[in-house]
């Protein structure tokens, strides 16, 4: 009866049989395939340096008025614009502004990166159930997955630096991009298609001029949340190279620097409300827009 007490596990020479298999397979596949995956990847490096060198080389009052603007095109709300400028004046009064561009410009790069490959991706989805059935499957497992997972494959297949923590940044951070997406077209109203098949609409009109505009509104509350799961994975990512706010609340945590832990983190804090205020309103635009053309 020890069969009741004790779970029927394979054994540990087994077990370590099979974990040295996998761990062989894989690191023979990086040195055979290591040096193509980095040349592969270089233009994803250039874009994320050119984007850092404009905020951090350009002028600051010339960053602040940037981003305001862009703030203000996308939400036309005079609060978050305010909020968004004394936000960055006190990051920059207390010593947080390069390492703040930095983290601004990795966000950007990993939501292009995300929206560039999400995108299609939860378009084809919202064509093709057989496909939908293949994928959720996938990105439930992306966003059930321990995010420190993402760090080990990465850094094997490409060592430490900025580009291996911008992939585990962006296969982090896509799943919601790609399941709005897919939701949102699914959503439209099927009315609006048949008329619009009524017209003669082709299939590429119906996704361009109806489904896709329509379904804006939920596809930004995916970009939302994919900007926030990058910003939350900033942190982890600073223990593979990514300079910004993450890489002085790791020396915070490893030092047990109090102050500079919690100044960094609101930091942290202070640039997720600034996207997050900004995208929803932007949201919230686009479907009062929307109701006002189609109700």
């Amino acid at each position: 009866m020890a069969w009741l007490k004790e779970f029927p596990a394979l054994g540990s020479d087994t077990l370590g049989e099979i974990r040295r298999s996998v761990d062989g397979a894989f690191r023979g596949f990086t040195r055979e395939h290591g040096e193509m995956m980095e040349r592969l990847f270089d233009p994803l490096r250039d874009f994320l340096l050119a984007s850092e060198r404009l905020l951090t080389q350009s002028p600051w009052p010339l960053v602040v008025g940037g981003i305001a603007l862009i703030a203000w095109l996308a939400s036309r709300s005079l609060k978050i614009v305010i909020g968004t400028v004394i936000t960055l004046l006190l990051i920059g009064v207390f010593g947080m502004w390069n390492d703040t561009m930095k983290t601004i410009s990795m966000i950007f790069v990993c939501t292009v990166v995300a929206l560039v490959v999400g995108l299609p991706l939860g378009i084809a989805m919202s064509r093709w159930d057989r496909l939908q059935r293949v994928v959720n499957p996938t990105l439930d497992v992306m966003q059930t997955m321990p995010s420190f997972v993402y760090l080990i494959p990465v850094v094997m297949l490409l060592g430490i630096g900025r580009v291996p923590g911008l992939i585990a940044v962006v296969i982090y951070a896509i799943p919601p991009v790609i399941r709005f997406t897919n939701l949102g077209i699914r959503l439209v109203d099927k009315d609006l298609l048949e008329a619009a098949d009524a017209f003669g609409s082709s299939t590429w009109q119906k996704m361009h001029q109806v489904q896709l505009p329509l379904a804006l509104p939920t596809i930004m509350a995916g970009v939302n949340q994919t900007i926030m799961l990058s910003l939350a994975m900033v942190v982890i990512a600073s223990m593979i190279g990514v300079q910004g706010l993450g890489q002085p609340v790791l020396k915070a945590i490893s030092n047990q620097y109090f102050t500079m832990g919690v100044f960094n983190g609101l930091a942290i804090v202070g640039i997720a409300i600034i996207f997050d205020r900004t995208s929803q309103a932007y949201g919230k635009r686009l479907q009062r827009h929307l109701e006002v053309v189609h109700g």
